[in-house]
């Protein structure tokens, strides 16, 4: 299979077959392109400190939306810093991560330009939903996290005490590292439906087996959920469960249709 990188990586079948270099050239710029991308929008988010650290720091309070929707009691988290540096280095790690969030629909475009002139057309267009469908399922797992798994389980682990005696004080840092360990966990989670089409187009999976083993995958959904939000509160549990359980109710759809 051979392919001709033109132009910063667009390439037809059918031309003069590039070398490894000149591929290994035109890689190097594409990912000189990211970088400068992903460092600018990086650059814009850390001069937007105010606008970024409201929309961090909304869950921490307890007039965040999804408060108001649940009618949880009032509540008060205390952030405090605890290092020299930890602030700054809390300033420059978030706005790395949103710079890379904003500027992931150029990264893919460059990434696929890339690739795509070594692909048929129809692996091409395979390759476009594929990415499309992956792409959007990790930033609405993003999003679940942030507007309801995430804030739940501030308020319990920020407000659960061993002791009237022993108050709880939490680090910025780590309410930074947990809101975006529990982003990518999610986001991750979220890749289920296109991990059971890849699997389905491959015949390795089949909607009888989903539907036969059912009950099994409500407990380890239930798993899941408590992992991620360790709450003792029931009607929390449930609410984090219902969006993983309909990712596998449609995965059953998903595999079906591909069937």
């Amino acid at each position: 299979m051979s392919l001709n990188h033109r132009d910063g990586g667009a390439g037809e079948r059918g031309g003069e077959p590039a070398t490894f270099w000149e591929h290994l050239d035109v890689l190097r710029g594409e990912i000189i392109r990211m970088l400068l991308a992903a460092v600018l929008m990086a650059v814009v988010c850390f001069c937007l400190k105010e606008v970024l650290f409201e929309v961090v720091l909304a869950p921490s309070r307890a007039d965040f939306f999804i408060y108001r929707i649940l009618g949880t009691e009032p509540f008060d988290i205390h952030l405090i810093n605890t290092g020299l540096t930890e602030q700054m280095m809390v300033h420059l790690k978030v706005a790395m991560v949103a710079g890379i969030l904003v500027a992931s629909p150029y990264l893919l475009y460059l990434l696929f330009r890339f690739v795509s002139p070594a692909l048929y057309e129809n692996e091409r267009r395979y390759s476009v939903r594929l990415t499309l469908a992956a792409y959007l399922m990790f930033l609405v797992g993003v999003v679940v996290n942030y507007l309801l798994i995430f804030p739940l389980t501030v308020r319990f682990l920020g407000t659960y005490q061993v002791s009237t005696e022993v108050e709880n004080m939490l680090t910025v840092s780590s309410y930074v590292d947990t809101l975006l360990a529990m982003s990518l966990m999610m986001g991750v989670v979220f890749e289920i439906p296109v991990v059971s089409w890849m699997m389905a187009k491959f015949g390795l999976l089949r909607s009888e087996w989903m539907k036969r083993y059912r009950r099994h995958a409500i407990v380890v959904v239930l798993i899941v959920a408590a992992i991620i939000t360790p709450s003792t509160d029931v009607f929390t549990l449930l609410i984090v469960s219902l969006p993983i359980w309909l990712l596998y109710e449609g995965s059953i759809l998903i595999v079906r249709t591909v069937e």
